[in-house]
């Protein structure tokens, strides 16, 4: 019975989209649409930091999520240096989730 449910208990979170991660093709794909790659790389400084840095500062922050969901969707500046980062206010609230998650992901 545990297992039966463990099984419909996966496939609904699946169908609600919180048990799989993008992957890094999907991810980057979703970047280059909203802009993101204007800015930033998955390894390296551009405009804006690393999204490997970003993974590696807020590892362990159980509040990263949230943050960084507000910061994409307000924009902000000061925490990686002086170049603000602009709001992306018109970028649809779940491919900001997917990005954030992804990102958060990376080590």
């Amino acid at each position: 019975m545990k297992v039966i449910s463990l099984i419909v208990g996966s496939a609904l979170l699946a169908a609600a989209g919180w048990a799989s991660a993008a992957t890094e093709a999907e991810a980057l794909a979703l970047a280059q649409k909203n802009g993101c790659l204007a800015c930033h790389q998955l390894d390296g400084k551009k405009v804006g930091p690393a999204w490997r840095e970003v993974g590696k500062k807020y590892a362990g922050d159980a509040g990263a999520e949230a943050t960084l969901l507000v910061k994409v969707k307000k924009g902000g500046k000061g925490v990686w240096g002086e170049v603000p980062m602009p709001p992306n206010a018109t970028v649809k609230e779940a491919d900001v989730k997917t990005l954030v998650q992804f990102v958060l992901g990376l080590k």
